[in-house]
């Protein structure tokens, strides 16, 4: 729509703003040292955000926007002097899956590993019994409650992976629900295909057999059909090891998918090395990675998704050593590693976990939360800030500073969520 005078008309203003982080001009590259600056606060009076067609179009005053574009037909948002920024990129989930497990809460509870979990056929081998078992309606109605949830904590963007099927049928078939799920409730999903997460019951001690007759061909037809855009492998001691993984990122390479790396989770494998020498988007977990593979990371393009509720909720005892990725240069995004083992839904509370349990400053993990997960979709040019030009994808929260982010644990802060320029989740 046009105004008589030639003015591009907004839909969308949002004005009345207290404090708002833009995070602009961090698009180009991931941020590798955040600061203040990084966040770009601004506390102007008269500040307003307009949108158009999906897309911010204007960040300033607004007694200024007029002259530019007419918003006599949009919708006006008054944000009552609270805080505004981008909506949250979770950049690692699992969301696609059926079922839960909260009976391996008392296992871990009586002292079982994560892994020994997984050996005595718990862990991914129950979600990927229930997974197989479950309708694509099952499916796709558990999914989006998840999303929906998610949404509501203000995330706008998500990866989903595959994984929970384990055979090439299955893993095609989880891949086309995450995109009939896209299509038909609206959400930003960007898929991965992780084929290689486990080794299924069928295939005890065939590893080399499983990567050739499962994984391989999964990878072909994601890639034929376009069904993903990432591919990711579980490398880790019992699963995945060097070798195969990195005979099946190059392969994926070959073929055109982006890769991704589930890397030095429970143990150092040399996955961070391994994710540097590939030139994988980004390389996730790195929770036991040594300083010679965080420092081949910080000299590729990688970006560092740390998943601190992950070993929150694995009962490790530590945490990956952020301090250490931020000092050396290596961009760092945090995530919710969302899944039957790690159900965590809001990406405030791993901000909240990034500063409590990693020591990152407020201002990393909101990067992290952000920019940096943007980035780690290969996406910082569409999502992550709030600049024109950009998805309008922005949380009005009920808090007045940025710091109030992590320091309400466990509270829902978000208010308002607005999603390519449309309110699509609010508190009652």
């Amino acid at each position: 729509m046009q105004s008589s005078d030639s003015r591009p008309d907004v839909d969308l203003v949002l004005f009345n703003i207290g404090q708002l982080l833009s995070l602009a001009g961090t698009s180009s590259a991931p941020v590798r040292f955040p600061s203040i600056e990084t966040l770009g606060a601004l506390e102007t009076e008269d500040l307003c955000v307009a949108c158009a067609s999906q897309r911010i179009v204007y960040v300033g005053r607004r007694s200024e926007l007029t002259k530019n574009f007419s918003s006599s037909h949009a919708t006006e948002i008054d944000c009552r002097r609270r805080l505004v920024m981008p909506g949250f990129v979770d950049s690692h989930t699992h969301a696609m899956f059926a079922g839960s497990r909260e009976r391996e809460l008392s296992a871990k509870l009586a002292g079982k590993s994560y892994l020994e979990i997984l050996r005595s056929g718990g862990g991914i081998l129950k979600t990927v019994h229930d997974t197989r078992s479950a309708s694509d309606e099952e499916l796709i109605t558990q999914t989006n409650d998840r999303l929906s949830s998610m949404l509501s904590f203000g995330t706008t963007t998500v990866e989903v992976k595959s994984g929970y099927a384990l055979n090439i049928s299955g893993e095609i078939r989880l891949l086309e629900l995450i995109s009939r799920i896209k299509t038909e409730f609206g959400y930003d999903i960007e898929a991965t295909l992780l084929s290689a997460h486990a080794i299924p019951g069928e295939y005890t001690g065939k590893t080399s057999a499983y990567v050739s007759e499962v994984v391989v061909p999964s990878v072909n037809i994601a890639a034929e059909r376009s069904l993903a855009k990432f591919c990711d492998v579980f490398m880790e001691e019992g699963v995945f090891g060097y070798e195969e993984t990195e005979s099946i990122l190059s392969h994926a390479s070959r073929i055109g998918l982006l890769t991704k790396i589930h890397a030095d989770e429970f143990s150092d494998q040399n996955g961070a090395q391994l994710g540097a020498n590939q030139g994988v988007v980004s390389a996730d977990h790195l929770g036991r990675s040594s300083l010679d593979g965080i420092s081949a990371l910080s000299r590729s393009r990688a970006v560092a998704v740390l998943l601190p509720g992950t070993l929150f909720s694995s009962f490790v005892g530590s945490y990956a050593k952020a301090r250490q990725f931020v000092d050396l240069g290596l961009p760092v995004a945090i995530a919710t590693d969302l899944s039957p083992n790690s159900w965590i839904e809001s990406m405030q509370f791993v901000i909240s976990l990034a500063c409590y349990g990693m020591r990152l400053s407020v201002e990393e993990a909101i990067t992290g939360a952000t920019i940096n997960g943007a980035h780690a979709l290969s996406r910082g040019h569409d999502v992550g800030s709030i600049e024109a030009g950009k998805r309008a994808n922005i949380l009005i929260c009920d808090v007045q500073s940025y710091e109030q982010v992590p320091y309400r644990i466990a509270t829902n802060v978000v208010g308002k969520v607005i999603r390519d320029g449309k309110l699509v989740s609010q508190k009652n």
